[in-house]
């Protein structure tokens, strides 16, 4: 069964349960999310997502918690989708806490724009059937932090991962975003 994508009112309120299935488990999830997720809650320049990008902790009882939130609401069982991790920087990056109301079960923090900047340029994902793509989020980003330049989206990358080069596509994909 296809599941549809998970826009802001739907994301909040799974998120809204699984805080409340952490308060009955007497525990509270930190929960780091990234990508869509970010951009759809914190940012709104997104109607949706199709997951949940985030590194919870406790993990494991976190992703049990999150199963039964699938089961209850109807979504997919990877709704909350913790595969970003191989994608995050090893650099450690700053984070700061939400003003979402999510209940006292969750703590949850989001990367600055710095990093989900230096995040969506090493994706850079072109457009396939059935996905937007990374242009429109780096975009975004390039006009939120009024960034005027190739080299400076270059600086922000080369802040989170020092030891990698920009793909020359991915250059010329924010030099057409910036024109």
């Amino acid at each position: 069964m296809p599941y549809e994508s998970l826009n802001r009112t739907r994301i909040l309120a799974a998120l809204r349960r699984l805080g409340e299935l952490a308060v009955a488990a007497g525990t509270v999830i930190e929960l780091s999310l990234y990508g869509g997720a970010v951009f759809t809650l914190v940012y709104e320049s997104r109607d949706a997502t199709k997951d949940v990008d985030a590194i919870a902790q406790p993990s494991e009882l976190a992703h049990r918690l999150a199963l039964q939130v699938a089961r209850e609401q109807g979504l997919a069982e990877d709704w909350l989708n913790s595969h970003v991790g191989q994608f995050l920087a090893a650099v450690e990056a700053k984070r700061r806490l939400t003003d979402l109301d999510l209940g006292p079960g969750l703590r949850v923090s989001v990367p600055t724009a710095s990093y989900l900047l230096a995040l969506k340029l090493a994706a850079n994902r072109p457009p396939l059937p059935g996905y937007a793509g990374d242009e429109a989020d780096l975009r975004f980003l390039l006009r939120k932090m009024a960034i005027q330049s190739v080299g400076e989206a270059e600086r922000h990358f080369q802040q989170f991962f020092p030891h990698e080069v920009l793909p020359e596509r991915t250059r010329q994909t924010v030099a057409a975003l910036l024109r």
